[in-house]
């Protein structure tokens, strides 16, 4: 059951040692969550409309929501389209580090 995802998932403390090198990060949840609180530099695609999101090439993207379940669906889609796709473990509710945006 978990065989799909080793590999396949980061811990939010292995993101935030990750920040330095600036990786691609995308938030699946909606807009008005992503306002609320985010990780500096994340970008904001709803998982509703990730069909249309555009990797950088040969480059991972680290995908987050607030607790890891859209985030997980979102993986397996984008792996489908042949992104590089990371799922972080726990989401925003495990997230410790620096926030934009309000308080969660």
């Amino acid at each position: 059951m978990f065989s799909f995802f080793k590999g396949n998932a980061i811990s939010t403390t292995e993101l935030q040692q990750k920040l330095t090198s600036k990786p691609e990060i995308l938030d699946v949840r909606e807009k008005t969550e992503f306002a609320a609180g985010h990780i500096p530099g994340a970008k904001n695609n709803p998982l509703g409309k990730i069909a249309s999101y555009k990797a950088k090439e040969n480059q991972p993207v680290y995908v987050i929501c607030q607790s890891g379940m859209r985030s997980r669906q979102a993986v397996k889609k984008l792996k489908a389209k042949g992104i590089d796709a990371i799922n972080v473990k726990g989401g925003m509710s495990a997230w410790r580090g620096e926030i934009r945006g309000g308080k969660l």
